[in-house]
């Protein structure tokens, strides 16, 4: 397959088998608390767990699939991603728990990595916003796929049923990475791969901190979200649902930012959302309007999305990719650890899960002022690059 949108099809639904199973230990939080006898904080911790191998993993990942190629390290990600499944599937010890959560999320840090160079590779300097913006998207699918399946399987047939929903979704995945085919237009690049210059990786190393403290505060809506909810009286089942609108509106806003920021201001759109998301997840631990807010944060809160996500590829050349978007998600994967795991520490002081959703508004009111660090970084490093020319 050569046709670059069909490729970004595979990338997709590869891609949100990562976010299916990421989300599948908060969907059904409340069973694994009374399955294992565990708190609100250990859920946390599981939970900021996927997230961990990343610190360490997402650099060496970036090398390793420069070393094995883009199909080997996309499998051999998700084979590990099948295998943390199947460990939380079968086993009834919190310990092996955790122990098969960093496993699947080793997994999805390598693949992660790969299938965001993948598609960087060929959309890079050829609508990079909308192509990213799409990709991201399946994220929020992901999520909101199972936000809508795995409670119902969970509260029918118990967690094991979920992890081995997550492990089946996952072994799919290994089928359809089969059909990728490498961009022709970086082949010949893969030889000559190395480190981006130092303006280059200072500016990714910003962009990587604006695209995890941003999701830091989609991850309090959806691992916090269904807990809030039920505080409130809600059902599992009508939580899960409730959380999953902002999923699907994603599904729309993210795609429409991307459209939006190829074809107008992306700095401007990725600022004013930001400030209006972080009023939003302010307002929704003080409110019962929770619908309303829900709406309202899909429709927002998914169009600097896109934007985010081609920040990286702005200042890395096909040679320095791999061990770019490596740094990138470095930084990605330390936010969103710290991130559920503070705020189940918080959550459990203060007595409930509230308070999640102030420590995402301030991780999002952040994102605003790293914006405007990149664009001055990026401006000096052209002001200062000779521009070669033709005689």
């Amino acid at each position: 397959m050569r046709n670059r949108w069909g490729i970004l099809a595979i990338l997709f639904v590869v891609r949100l088998t990562i976010a299916f199973q990421f989300q599948s230990v908060a969907a059904v939080a409340p069973l694994l608390q009374d399955s294992f006898g565990v708190g609100i904080a250990d859920i946390g911790i599981l939970i900021g767990l996927y997230f961990t191998p990343g610190i360490v993993l997402a650099l060496p990942g970036g090398a390793i699939g420069r070393a094995l190629g883009d199909k080997p390290t996309t499998i051999l990600a998700l084979l590990l991603m099948t295998a943390g499944s199947l460990v939380m599937a079968t086993t009834g010890i919190w310990g092996w728990q955790m122990a098969g959560r960093l496993v699947s999320g080793a997994g999805g840090v390598l693949l992660t990595v790969q299938l965001t160079k993948m598609a960087t590779d060929w959309f890079a300097g050829r609508e990079i916003a909308t192509a990213m913006a799409i990709f991201v998207n399946s994220w929020p699918v992901g999520v909101g796929i199972s936000l809508l399946v795995l409670p119902a399987i969970g509260t029918a047939y118990g967690a094991g049923a979920v992890f081995l929903a997550a492990g089946v979704l996952t072994a799919i995945g290994i089928a359809l990475i089969m059909f990728y085919q490498p961009s022709p237009a970086v082949t010949v690049c893969a030889v000559a791969s190395g480190w981006p210059d130092a303006p280059a990786l200072l500016a990714v190393i910003v962009a990587g901190m604006i695209w995890g403290l941003y999701n830091v505060a989609f991850a309090m809506i959806f691992s916090f979200g269904p807990t809030l909810l039920t505080e409130r009286g809600w059902s599992i089942a009508a939580a899960g649902s409730a959380i999953s609108v902002v999923m699907w509106l994603s599904v729309i806003s993210v795609p429409t930012g991307g459209y939006l920021a190829d074809r107008g201001k992306p700095f401007v759109l990725t600022i004013a959302a930001s400030l209006v998301v972080a009023a939003l997840l302010a307002w929704l631990s003080r409110s019962d309007a929770v619908i309303i807010i829900l709406i309202l944060i899909g429709i927002i809160g998914g169009l600097p999305a896109g934007p985010m996500m081609s920040l990286a590829a702005r200042v890395l050349a096909p040679e320095t990719r791999a061990l770019g978007m490596g740094v990138f998600y470095t930084l990605f994967y330390a936010a969103m650890m710290l991130g559920p795991a503070l705020a189940g520490r918080l959550a459990k002081s203060a007595g409930t899960a509230a308070v999640a959703f102030d420590l995402g508004a301030l991780t999002v009111l952040a994102c605003p002022p790293l914006m405007l660090l990149f664009e001055r970084i990026v401006s000096l490093r052209y002001r200062r690059k000779p521009i070669l020319t033709r005689h």
